[in-house]
């Protein structure tokens, strides 16, 4: 190798280690901002009056959401920070994290189970997820996976199966808790980076057929899942049970018309549109801000996930590259679900709304993406004098 050679992987070299530049995408830091601060006006509207009867204070779930902003903001920074070969050695240290998560949190008297449900680990005054770490592990060891074997895709056994089983092994116990939603949307981020990263069709077809018979075993041998679907299908069959709460969105976005009924003024948030301050929070942010609000909320997701996209195809690492890609494809998978749900083109499914829901766990893997996406787009080709060129 000539002195000029080594002079330039010298350059590139420096740039991988040394603390990224202030070059950093302002508009997707701007676009989450916004989206939490109109989240957090919401979660206090459509809560205040269920936090006063039960807990004695309105301002209950408001607090909580902001203490989790300000550790959230933390980790942004942080994350924007630091460099890309610190984010690919935390690969698989995140994941192993998410995976005793995981496993701690089925075990019985450790888990907290609400409404049926085992998903939460109490640290004491607060709860956290262990599926949230686990969907940010996911995309780092993807990166990562992709970025290193991207190549051996094309062969089933030894380049696109491997992820798949590691993946399959974290889905299967997200969906144990239940939690189908989350495993669903793990599984689709998880296709969508293999599609981009060059799997061939018909593997991905293949487990797509694979999956089907499962995921129909998985909905109709359960009661609640089974009576959901059908109350899709007529959620007017069951008004006072499986198809109250589509019922009660329907009313609350109707009623919203084109300007709302204003901040505060709605109705269905009292006692009668379950979840409003969580999964939910679209149909009372509707129904407050009208369908002019409610489109101006998913437009601005959208143009936060448009900027990861773009953020993606400009970094020219491809670890950066596939990172980039899986946050903006979660935040996406996670809003078009979500306002799928509410407006009923979707089935119900308990999937909070990025950036907006109420939820400690959401709301920081949210902003943790931000932070990463942030560090991406500063990953720049390193710019050489023109005696190196």
């Amino acid at each position: 190798m000539s002195w000029r050679d080594r002079q330039t992987m010298a350059l590139y070299r420096s740039e991988a280690s040394a603390p990224p530049s202030s070059r950093a995408d302002r508009t997707i830091f701007v676009l989450a901002l916004i989206l939490i601060a109109i989240g957090i006006g919401m979660i206090y509207s459509a809560s205040a009056v269920m936090a006063q009867k039960r807990f004695g204070d309105s301002a209950y779930f408001l607090k909580r959401q902001l203490m989790w902003f300000a550790v959230g903001l933390v980790f942004l920074v942080i994350m924007a920070r630091i460099n890309l070969v610190t984010l690919r050695a935390m690969a698989v240290p995140l994941l192993l994290l998410g995976l005793l998560g995981l496993i701690v949190v089925l075990m019985p008297g450790l888990g907290v189970t609400v409404k049926g449900a085992r998903r939460w680990l109490r640290l004491g005054i607060l709860t956290i997820q262990p599926a949230e770490i686990v969907k940010l592990g996911i995309i780092l060891y993807l990166a990562h996976y992709l970025a290193k074997k991207g190549d051996r895709l094309g062969d089933f056994r030894l380049g696109f199966l491997p992820p798949l089983l590691v993946v399959g092994l974290l889905i299967g116990l997200i969906a144990i808790e239940p939690d189908l939603g989350t495993a669903a949307v793990i599984g689709l981020v998880t296709v969508g980076l293999l599609f981009v990263a060059g799997a061939r069709l018909g593997h991905l077809a293949t487990i797509g057929l694979l999956a089907l018979p499962v995921l129909y075993l998985m909905i109709s041998r359960v009661g609640y899942r089974r009576q959901r679907m059908l109350s899709y299908l007529d959620p007017w069959s069951d008004p006072t049970g499986s198809g109250f709460q589509i019922i009660q969105s329907f009313l609350a976005l109707g009623g919203g018309g084109a300007f709302g009924v204003g901040l505060g003024e709605g109705r269905q948030k009292l006692f009668f549109l379950p979840e409003p301050h969580t999964d939910f929070v679209l149909s009372a942010l509707g129904e407050e801000m009208g369908f002019l609000g409610t489109a101006a909320v998913v437009l601005l997701l959208g143009m936060f996930v448009a900027k990861g996209f773009m953020i993606a195809m400009a970094a020219h690492d491809p670890f950066g590259r596939y990172l980039a890609l899986g946050v903006a494809l979660l935040i996406g998978f996670h809003t078009v679900i979500n306002v799928g749900v509410i407006s009923g083109l979707f089935p119900t499914k308990g999937l909070p709304l990025p950036f907006l829901s109420y939820g400690g766990s959401s709301l920081m893997v949210n902003m943790i993406g931000t932070g990463i996406l942030l560090a991406v787009s500063r990953d720049r080709p390193p710019i050489l004098s023109p005696g190196y060129s």
